[in-house]
């Protein structure tokens, strides 16, 4: 099981959106460009500016060529090596791994998914934590 996950903000602090997927397996170049598709369509189109990390399938060649065909709503900052502590999205992961899945010993993998899912639902319906996240990486929109 593989989580993909995108915190959106408007520049304003008027709104803040999570989206994720879970999904069996692993993801690759495919199933994140088609995460990012998901991404695109459920923002309306609208222009987004993607912080990523270093990923192997983030910078892979076809995501690369892939993404610069996307340049008209989707340009792409690279984070820094190592530098977990400027992505709000591991402290999304972290929250999530230290409430809902914290000491849990699932006996199936849907019992994983349940609980994972119910995590990423408690944080994307909180603004105020969405914007924590943000915050605590010290970026600025």
């Amino acid at each position: 099981m593989s989580m993909s996950g995108a915190l959106a903000y408007r520049p304003d602090r008027s709104e803040a959106v999570f989206v994720f997927q879970i999904k069996h397996g692993t993801y690759d170049t495919a199933s994140l460009i088609g995460f990012l598709t998901d991404l695109h369509d459920h923002l309306d189109g609208q222009p987004v500016t993607l912080i990523w990390d270093g990923l192997p399938a983030h910078r892979s060649k076809d995501m690369k060529a892939w993404l610069a065909s996307q340049r008209h709503w989707l340009v792409v900052e690279q984070l820094p090596g190592y530098a977990h502590d400027l992505n709000p999205m591991e402290m999304v992961w972290g929250n999530v791994k230290a409430t809902e899945l914290a000491n849990l010993c699932p006996d199936t993998l849907d019992e994983a998914h349940t609980a994972a899912h119910a995590g990423l639902e408690r944080v994307g319906s909180s603004y105020q934590l969405c914007f924590n996240f943000l915050d605590h990486t010290g970026l600025r929109l």
